[in-house]
């Protein structure tokens, strides 16, 4: 089953919302969407020449979609790059109560 489309374009939205126009050539939130979940990544351009034109990514946050409840769950990203279920949120029917909560980010775990 695909993930509810009305739940990846308000992701999507809120990813374009948090930056505004005159600094999105420094940096960008995308959300990346795979089969069963979305990824919310910043991007940033290289900082140094030899890095070649490509932006760099990093996941910050990983929302997760169960089809049999409909619900989504939210997950963090250690220094490894692995995605951990975040305990302070329970599963959700509105995705929405998870972009609240990355924004609202009480441990610092998201944004730092």
């Amino acid at each position: 089953m695909a993930l509810p489309e009305l739940d990846v374009a308000r992701v999507q939205r809120w990813c374009a919302a948090k930056v505004p126009n005159h600094a999105r050539h420094e940096v960008r939130l995308e959300c990346e969407v795979a089969s069963r979940h979305l990824t919310i990544t910043e991007h940033r351009p290289p900082w140094c020449e030899d890095l070649g034109p490509d932006w760099i990514s990093f996941p910050i946050a990983r929302l997760r979609y169960t089809a049999t409840n409909k619900t989504w769950t939210l997950y963090w990203r250690d220094r490894h790059q692995r995605f951990h279920r975040y305990d302070l949120l329970d599963p959700s029917a509105h995705i929405a109560d998870l972009l609240t909560e990355i924004d609202k980010d009480p441990t610092g775990i998201f944004w730092g």
